[in-house]
C-alpha cells in the first residue's frame, strides 16, 4: 500500500492512507457523506489484534453496507499483508549512568525500568547512540576470566548488555564497561530485541 492511494469504487471514492500497522480510510458515498474508518493492526504472542473504528453519520442502507464492507476489507488486508511489508515495533533502550537504571519503551510507550551496573571508574561504559551489532544467548568473556554473559546484546565493539549473576551489585557501577542486568531482565530484553529485530532497536547511553 502506498502512503496515499485513491481507488475508484462504483459511485463512491475510497481514500486509503497508512503505513505498516496503521490505516485510515475515508469513504465518500453518493450523498457526499464522509465516513472515516481507522484500522490498527497489533501483533501479539499467539495471534493478532485488530481494532476498527468507524466515524459515521446517517446514510442510506446501501452506503452503510459499503462502509462496513470497506472496514472488513481493510482489516483483512492488514492480517494477510506479508510480514515484510508491516512495520515492526521500534524499541528504545535508554541507559542512565548517573542513576544506574535502564528504561525500555516500545513504539514510544513505556515498557520496563530496571537497575543496571555500568562500568566502574577507569572502565567506563561508552556514551552515545548505538544499535545492536550481534546477539548471543550464551557468551563467556574471553578477556575477563571467562565470566558468563547470558543473553548478550553487543552494541559497540566488545561492549554488551547482558545478564549478571552479581545481582547484589546492580544499581551501582561495577562492570568492566558492559551494561549488566538481572539475568531474568536480560532474557526479557533479549527476547524483545530478537522478536522485533536489531535494526529496529536503538540503545542510548547517557
Amino acid at each position: 500500500m502506498t502512503d496515499a492511494e485513491q481507488v475508484e469504487r462504483g459511485h463512491g471514492l475510497l481514500v486509503f492512507r497508512g503505513t505498516g500497522d496503521f490505516m485510515t480510510m475515508t469513504v465518500r458515498c453518493q450523498r457526499f457523506v464522509s465516513h472515516q474508518i481507522i484500522v490498527r493492526f497489533t501483533r501479539r504472542r499467539g495471534g493478532h489484534n485488530i481494532t476498527v473504528g468507524l466515524g459515521t453519520e446517517r446514510c442510506r442502507a446501501d452506503c452503510m453496507r459499503r462502509v462496513i464492507l470497506s472496514a472488513l476489507l481493510a482489516a483483512l488486508s492488514l492480517v494477510f499483508l506479508p510480514a515484510a511489508h508491516r512495520a515492526d515495533a521500534n524499541i528504545l533502550v535508554r541507559v542512565d549512568r548517573s542513576t544506574q537504571t535502564m528504561e525500555v519503551s516500545v513504539d514510544g510507550f513505556y515498557r520496563y525500568s530496571w537497575a543496571v551496573s555500568t562500568g566502574r571508574p577507569g572502565l567506563g561504559t561508552p556514551a552515545g547512540t548505538f544499535h545492536p551489532q550481534s546477539m548471543a544467548v550464551q557468551w563467556f568473556s574471553k578477556r575477563y576470566y571467562n565470566s558468563p554473559m547470558p543473553h548478550s546484546i553487543f552494541f559497540y565493539r566488545g561492549f554488551a548488555i547482558h545478564g549478571s549473576y552479581e545481582i547484589s551489585r546492580l544499581g551501582g557501577p561495577a562492570s568492566h564497561g558492559c551494561i549488566r542486568l538481572h539475568p531474568a531482565n536480560a532474557a526479557v530484553l533479549f527476547d524483545l530485541v530478537r522478536q522485533e529485530g536489531m535494526r529496529n532497536t536503538t540503545i542510548v547511553v547517557q
